[in-house]
């Protein structure tokens, strides 16, 4: 019986599927950087003048680029840049540094028109925007009052990742308006693949390595267990559903798709959060007059439920997962396999995606 670890949360569980139940294990691809490649790819910024590294999101990928600034600094006998990061990242990426020299304070966003800033974050695939890039992830997070625009521009109700969508152009319209300089990182589950130094709209250009990386093209199945592959992707389940979106159009019509996802921090959308606590309609995710966070995610939910059943294994309760929100929860992963063959035979084929985040079902 083979042995499957996937991720789930900071750590891993196991999956035993017989092998006549297995059809496919498929993780992203891509050959990795050597240090010295991404040392070399960063030594183009200028950090001889007061540095500021604004950290968008944890990751272990993440944690090496910022080792390697620290090397360079050191090696060129510079200043060592401040770091900023975001409340609810501050905490984790405290601890990343043993140096208590370094400077990691909270980031305010009345900061962002500071020229020295240099963002850093990993290019993902977006249900809404095609690609999770730099100036998606700036849009969200300082541009809120476009965030409607981009939704009346979205190309249906379906989510539609690693597409070239319209609703980019609004992304790259607002940070094109800032002087500012980004790390754009493109990784899977074992390290880095590519990066790119710049401004974001210079760094876009990485979306064609993410592709060749993490695109399959591939038959329909009709049972796939997804893992984000990543402990940051799988904290809250809206960050956790772009897995799901990564997949689906390789699931057989009225097949089902069960994520791998701890949800320790929530749901981690105002969108979802006010569904489940009966304060929105599912009525005003079509037409909105007001751009509410996450927004996309409930109506690609809703939407996705009327094609295929999708199932969780989470900490979240049962009252949200299975009563409002209508997914199939599961204590563990054992529990999975046991209503996969219950349900579809004990001859079903499983497909297990082990890196969600990093990897695209055509």
């Amino acid at each position: 019986m083979p042995e499957i670890w996937l991720s789930y949360g900071p750590t891993d569980v196991v999956l035993d599927v017989r092998a006549e139940n297995l059809e496919h294990q498929i993780g992203s691809g891509g050959v990795n950087l050597t240090d010295s490649e991404i040392t070399s790819k960063l030594e183009s910024l200028d950090m001889s003048k007061p540095t500021e590294f604004v950290i968008m999101e944890h990751s272990k990928t993440i944690q090496k680029v910022i080792a390697i600034l620290l090397d360079i600094c050191t090696k060129k006998s510079l200043p060592k840049p401040k770091f900023l990061a975001d409340k609810s990242n501050l905490n984790f990426i405290k601890t990343v540094f043993s140096d208590p020299s370094i400077s990691v304070s909270e980031f305010d966003a009345s900061q962002f028109s500071n020229a020295n800033l240099i963002f850093i974050g990993e290019m993902e695939f977006d249900g809404l925007f095609g690609y999770n890039t730099m100036s998606t992830k700036i849009l969200r997070r300082f541009g809120k009052d476009n965030m409607l625009e981009a939704y009346e521009k979205r190309e249906g109700n379906l989510p539609l990742p690693g597409y070239e969508l319209q609703t980019m152009q609004v992304a790259k319209k607002f940070t094109d308006g800032f002087e500012i300089s980004t790390i754009e990182i493109v990784a899977n589950q074992t390290g880095i693949v590519d990066i790119a130094v710049g401004h974001p709209s210079s760094t876009f250009s990485l979306v064609k390595s993410l592709s060749s990386v993490a695109m399959h093209e591939i038959e329909k199945h009709r049972v796939a267990i997804v893992s984000t592959g990543k402990e940051a992707s799988n904290e809250t389940l809206s960050g956790a559903l772009s897995s799901i979106w990564n997949c689906s159009g390789a699931i057989k019509e009225e097949g089902l798709v069960i994520l791998l996802a701890e949800c320790k921090n929530g749901l981690g959308s105002e969108a979802i959060q006010q569904y489940v606590e009966g304060r929105m309609s599912l009525d005003r995710l079509k037409n909105p007059s007001k751009y509410i966070d996450g927004m996309e995610d409930l109506l690609f939910l809703t939407e996705m439920r009327k094609k295929f059943g999708i199932g969780i294994v989470s900490i979240l309760p049962y009252l949200y997962t299975k009563d409002k929100l209508e997914l199939t929860p599961f204590s563990g992963a054992k529990e999975t396999i046991d209503y996969i063959l219950k349900t579809y035979g004990d001859r079903q084929k499983i497909s297990i995606i082990s890196d969600g985040s990093h990897t695209l079902l055509r």
